[in-house]
Order: structure tokens, then sequence, then C-alpha cells
């Protein structure tokens, strides 16, 4: 049976016919779906983990004891995840374990553009990479061979445009395999100094015997058309070289980790010229040169963004594509009646500095409201904070404060909090609690009260976790404008660890009927628009009128207007 799938969906359906029993990740675009996906599956036991380390530390449980596991997440989550991970490539499995590392070239919805492809070599874990869905489909289920054939976890490498494309694939059935037997094997298993030196041989022995029988698994092949010009590439990169360079032979990695010298070398010998043609870092280039054979690469297309089929060819000196007419700018922005909205605006009027975190309140760092002052990664603004107070003293502390959302905070924001305390800090802390994962889609985390399916499941009180930690805590309505900036005022002046929890449900979430505001005998001051909802709009003549398609009801222009000239809004009678 053939359908049309998404990368992420084939992946899926790949690990589901693979037998796949235990699958744990945490959202990260583009790596999703798969998850999501996975959940439909009754036979799969799925779940949405706090943090990618936790997620591959579930799922190497699971392999170990003898099930097939996966882990998915962004390049970003491989970092999280890096701990167990390496560690995982000494110990080796028991049933088959494969992470699925979804890279963002051109950042997408990423803070940078790292090669997870570089991770595969750090960490000794081999790697496949797919050009489509149908090897999407096919590519995971040879990880769980290879990763229980070597006795290694195995990375399946997709980027943003592969997994979010959509290409036929032929399906199959679910093979039903049982649980592997378990047996201790301190040896094996137990990463002390001793036993760890003994692994890493075992792990270069691996790499060696991968390499050597890489001919016989099927997963590189070479497409000979002329011979003046001979490309290596891997993954989506396939699509855009066949097109962009019709006449060119092809080596395609689908193993590219280890490298297939052999064939590297064999197909290098039939060319007239060879070149690599890879997104992001030079990789396969530095190998091949590194192996004494002429090659280039980088010169063409450089290390950085996507490639596509007309950059690849205006790098070979086709001709450029007529330019389209340029569309006017579309900056993202944050819906009509988010709760951030308020909170950020109530922040930039007290003018604080703001450590800001992963999530849609990322989006405060522009236009209007223009209040986040720096974003690293997942959980760093109370760190950021801390590190401030260090440096400035207790003054700008004061003047400043961290701001992480509910899954942020339970993803990597409860280890700095317990480190502000015990630090003895004076800092200040907002989590945005809009009661789901927001940025990736909807996601249910520790705190909804909800599991993968949409379940009951224990929900995480997060004032309870922050008091047991040592910290002042305050809930706020932050669509109260008032109270919040009020709360702001007050606690930026206490003594030791304050946390605000503005506690609002996501705009897309909240389902209670409202009624959209409206505008009369607009005094056209402009103070709403500071507001920056997208639902407001300036006519020709100056004033300000409410676009009812796109109002949430959240009445937050009403309490900016002075003139009452903005009624409406609120729930329905």
């Amino acid at each position: 049976m053939k359908k049309l799938m998404l990368g992420n969906e084939a992946v899926a359906r790949g690990a589901y016919e693979a037998g796949v029993r235990v699958v744990s990740s945490y959202p990260g675009t583009p790596s999703t779906e798969i998850t999501e996906f996975c959940a439909a599956y009754p036979e799969i036991d799925c779940e949405w983990a706090p943090n990618e380390k936790v997620a591959v530390e579930t799922a190497f449980g699971a392999a170990m004891t003898g099930a097939r596991a996966m882990s998915c997440m962004k390049h970003v989550g491989v970092n999280v995840a890096a701990d167990p991970l390496y560690t995982a490539a000494y110990t080796g499995v028991n049933a088959g374990m494969v992470i699925v590392a979804a890279d963002d070239p051109y950042m997408h919805s990423s803070q940078n553009e790292q090669d997870s492809r570089m991770i595969a070599r750090a960490a000794h874990i081999p790697m496949l990479e797919p050009a489509d869905s149908q090897e999407c489909h096919d590519y995971i289920q040879r990880a769980f061979e290879l990763s229980e054939r070597y006795d290694t976890p195995v990375f399946l490498r997709l980027t943003t445009r592969l997994a979010h494309q959509r290409s036929p694939v032929e399906m199959g059935e679910r093979a039903e395999l049982p649980v592997r037997e378990y047996k201790k094997d301190f040896m094996k298993y137990v990463m002390m100094p001793g036993m760890a030196r003994k692994r890493h041989l075992v792990v270069e022995a691996r790499e060696q015997r991968m390499e050597d029988e890489a001919a016989s698994l099927g997963l590189n092949r070479v497409e000979m058309r002329g011979t003046a010009l001979g490309v290596v590439c891997a993954g989506v990169v396939y699509q855009y070289v066949r097109e962009a360079l019709p006449e060119a032979s092809i080596l395609k990695l689908g193993l590219s980790y280890p490298m297939d010298r052999a064939a590297v070398r064999d197909f290098a010998a039939r060319v007239d010229k060879l070149v690599v043609i890879e997104e992001l870092e030079g990789i396969f280039e530095q190998e091949i040169a590194a192996m004494g054979i002429a090659v280039t690469g980088k010169c063409y297309t450089g290390r950085q963004g996507e490639l596509s089929v007309q950059r690849i060819r205006e790098a070979f000196g086709a001709d450029k594509a007529p330019q389209e007419p340029a569309l006017p700018a579309r900056p993202p922005v944050l819906c009509p009646g988010c709760p951030h909205r308020a909170t950020f605006f109530a922040i930039k009027k007290l003018g604080l500095t703001v450590f800001g975190d992963i999530g849609c309140y990322t989006l405060c760092a522009l236009p209007p409201i223009e209040s986040m002052d720096a974003t690293l990664c997942m959980g760093a603004s109370i760190g950021m904070a801390i590190g401030a107070e260090k440096a400035h003293g207790r003054d700008f502390s004061r003047r400043s404060v961290a701001v992480l959302g509910d899954s942020t905070f339970i993803h990597s924001g409860i280890t700095g909090l317990i480190n502000a305390v015990y630090d003895r800090s004076n800092i200040n802390v907002i989590i945005l609690d809009n009661r789901i994962t927001g940025m990736t889609g909807h996601q249910q985390n520790p705190a909804t009260g909800f599991d993968i399916h949409g379940n009951p499941a224990p929900q995480l009180n997060l004032e309870a976790v922050c008091e047991a930690v040592g910290a002042h805590v305050r809930v706020v309505n932050p669509m109260q404008m008032k109270d919040m900036e009020q709360a702001l005022r007050e606690e930026t002046q206490r003594d030791g660890v304050s946390v605000i929890i503005a506690r609002y449900p996501c705009a897309l979430l909240d389902k209670r009927p409202k009624q959209p505001c409206t505008i009369a005998d607009c005094h056209r001051c402009g103070a709403c628009l500071r507001l920056g909802c997208p639902a407001l709009e300036r006519g020709a003549d100056g004033a300000v009128r409410v676009n009812a398609a796109l109002c949430n009801g959240c009445g937050l222009c009403k309490q900016m207007c002075a003139f009452g000239c903005i009624t409406g809004g609120g729930e329905k009678q």
C-alpha cells in the first residue's frame, strides 16, 4: 500500500514496522511530528520526556533490557543528550536503539546551524542519511538492524527540508519482535574506567568492521553518467544534485558514517573531477581530502544555509533564474490574545533587562515590544541572571529578570533555580505558564496534567517545586496588566530568589467564546498599537480599528486606552 507521507511521518511508520516498543523524545522543530505520529500506534509506548537527556536515557534503558527503542530530537537537543549518548556508544545495546537527529540548515526555527554529522563522528556512533520519505521509512528499519548487528546506537539524520517534504511511501506490516533476554553484564554496561578502557577498543574495532562491510550493506550507491564530474553527497542534497547537475555521476552516501573509503576511492578513480556537495560543514570533503584524493566542495557552496537546486546550478555556472518579485516582509508575531504580550509589555514599561529563553516569547525581542536582551539555549535565562548579578551586584539584578516558559523550566530551568538559591543569589525569575509546550505545536509536558495521548496524568505543581527549592513564589494573571506591573515592581525589590508564575493559557488553546473588541471615536494616540497585536490596524485616516477576524477578545487593548474608546472583549454572555 502506498501513501504520500511527510518525512517525519515516514520515520514513524518505519519505526512502527520495525517493531519499536518504546519512543521517548522532547519536542523540537523539525523533529516533533515523528513522536506525534508514533503516538498514534497503540503498540508503541510513547512519551514526551522532560528533556532530551532523559529521553535518551529512557530509550537506552529499554534497549539495554531487550526492547527496540527510539528517541527523536532537533540538532540542539542532541547537545542536551550528549552525556548518555557518548557513553552508550561504549556500552553498546541489546535490542536496537536509534536516535533521530533533525538538523535545521538556515535556522528556520533554531539558534544555530549545528551539523549533527560532527556529533556522530565525535561519539563514534554510525549515521544514516535518507533522501526522501521512502528512504526515511526504509532507513529507520535498517538502522535498527544495524544497531543490533553491530551492538551500537545508530543515528538517523534528517534536515528541515526532508522532515517536512512529502513523497510516496510503500508501507509494510509491523514485525512483532519478542523482547530480547536481558543478561547482567557489568563489564559491558558499567562504565568505570577499567571497563571503559576495554570498551573503547570495542568501539574502534566495530567502526573498522562497519567500514569494511559497508559495501555489503547496500546503503551507498553509485549512479554513473558522464565522467567529467563526479559528486559525493547525502540526504536531501542528493535530490538537489540530481536535478541541478543531470550529467554528473553521483556517489550517494546513505551510510554517512563511518565512510566507505573504498567506495570513495573507486568512484574518484572513475571521474575526472571530484566534488562534494553538502550542507553546513565540509565534513565529507575534509575526510576525502585526508585520504589524499583531489577534491573540492565548499568553494562552490559555502558553509552556511540551505542548499537548493538553483543555488547548486548557479554555483556551477548555470544562468540565474529570473528573479521573482519580492514579497512584502512578514515577520513572525505573537498571536492575538497571547499572555506573553502582556507580561513583556509590563517588563518594557519598567525598563528591565531581560535574560530570555527558548519559546514563543523570544519574539518579544522584536518591535514594538523589544524587551529581550539575550537568548542562548534552553534553561539558560536563570544562569545568565546569576552571572550578571555576580558581575554587577544587586543594583543590577533589581533591574533585571530571567524569563522562561513552563516546559523550558522543567526541561533545564529547575537546576538553574536550585543553583540560584544555593548560591544566595538575588534574582528575579518569571515562569510564563501558558499550560502547554507552545512553540513546537502544543505538546503536553509534566505541568499540563496530560500525557502525549491526552489522557490525564500527574500534574507537576510549579509553585511547590519552586518553594521546595527555596524561592519566594507569586502567581499572577498577566492579562491583568496593572497586577502584572505591580508584581514586577514589588518582586524586583525583594531580597533572595523571587519567582513570578505568570499563568494564563495559550491563546490558541483558550476555547472560551469571546466577543471581539471594537473601537469608536478613536483619538489616534496609538497607545494600543504599542502592544504589537496583529488584530489592531491603523487606517488611512490615522484611526485604529480592530480586525474582528483576528481579534481574540482578550481585552488588553482596552486596558491601554486612556479615553475609553475600546469596548467589547471578554467572554460572551
